[in-house]
């Protein structure tokens, strides 16, 4: 849109998503509109045109004391390249101290005839190193998917669990391979590094980027999939669809037993108590079709260190096709001390809730 301008200096604002084929800009103040009609096409291959032509408009306005900006559902100017200028900083931790030098080790199963060869899938797990990190990499060891499997494991602060964990994965099928990185620090300001988002930092934007798939889903260290988890998200991927979604099961932090489906959190755009959302471990997504929405993983919203993955769906719901597998083939466990607890149990019912906890392993 033509905007009035608040100061003397010009932005050119260009997208950095795909473009739609109609794009509309305004001139406030005048009340008319100049419509320009665009090919269809990724912003890559029209960002220089159309960034000199905004700046050539933009030098012959600038005596009407106006400047034209790009209007797109909401996303403004600076929340696309300045998004943190709004943040709250949290204080930050108290600076963890190193547990081991840096490292990035790999492991391949014996089908892994070489690691330049894309897998089929990737999947990204930033981790803590907690103790039930084992569970998740199993259920990644044990999908049934006829493809390669990458697992990349970045850890963002650790403790003696490190051996273990580095133990079970030599136990990688044959058709898997296992990245685990460690930078030597952690990237989040909990524990004393730069970025705001408490849960892993940059981590999963850096495995992310790092992934040697085209196909990317993400799995937290204290949750778990179901066999079919992975094939079912690769059907919907690969018949087109930009990002995909799967449904989940809530689990018992104590007996780790299924509670109950959830049905009104993680359920999908437009839907729920949010009114729509998906659980960060129900995604999966095509990297290179989404690749404007990696970075977000790092960034959450100004007044909270917890809800980058908001941002992710936000974009990928009103940016990308989507589509979801119908298949609750996540396992994610109920955190207690977590702020939706106690609305959690409300709609699970507590007895049904600690029926779930009694239960043997």
């Amino acid at each position: 849109m033509l905007h009035k301008s608040v100061a003397s200096k010009t932005v050119a604002a260009v997208p950095i998503l795909p473009c739609e084929p109609l794009t509309r800009y305004t001139i406030l103040g005048c009340n008319r509109e100049v419509v320009k009609t665009l090919s269809r096409g990724r912003w890559s291959q029209l960002l220089s045109w159309r960034s000199n032509l905004v700046q050539m408009s933009n030098r012959i306005l600038r005596r009407f004391d106006v400047k034209l900006v790009r209007s797109s559902k909401g996303t403004h100017h600076d929340e696309i390249w300045r998004p943190l200028s709004d943040l709250v900083e949290p204080a930050p931790g108290e600076p963890t101290k190193p547990f081991s030098a840096p490292f990035l080790k790999g492991l391949g199963g014996s089908q892994i005839a070489s690691l330049q060869k894309p897998a089929d899938f990737a999947v990204v797990m930033p981790t803590v190193l907690q103790p039930t990190i084992t569970d998740a990499i199993q259920s990644v060891f044990n999908q049934r998917f006829d493809g390669a499997i990458q697992l990349l494991i970045g850890i963002d602060t650790g403790n003696s669990e490190l051996a273990r964990v580095e133990q079970f994965c030599r136990s990688v099928p044959d058709r898997r391979s296992v990245f685990l990185l460690y930078p030597g620090y952690s990237t989040s300001r909990r524990y004393g590094g730069v970025h705001a988002a408490r849960d892993g930092g940059s981590l999963r934007t850096v495995l992310s980027y790092l992934a040697n798939s085209r196909y990317v889903a993400y799995l937290d260290d204290d949750n778990w999939w179901s066999e079919d988890h992975l094939s079912t998200m690769y059907s919907v991927l690969s018949a087109g669809a930009e990002w995909a979604y799967a449904l989940r099961w809530f689990v018992h932090p104590a007996s780790r037993q299924p509670i109950c489906r959830d049905e009104w959190e993680s359920v999908g755009p437009g839907a729920g108590i949010f009114r729509g959302w998906v659980d960060p471990n129900c995604l999966a997504i095509d990297k290179i079709a989404c690749e404007a929405v990696l970075r977000w993983w790092s960034i959450p919203g100004p007044n909270s260190v917890m809800d980058a993955d908001r941002n992710v769906f936000h974009m990928l719901s009103t940016e990308y096709s989507g589509a979801p597998t119908n298949r609750h083939s996540v396992f994610y466990k109920v955190t207690e001390t977590d702020s939706m607890h106690p609305h959690r149990l409300n709609m699970i019912g507590e007895q049904r809730y600690h029926a779930a906890g009694k239960r043997s392993e």
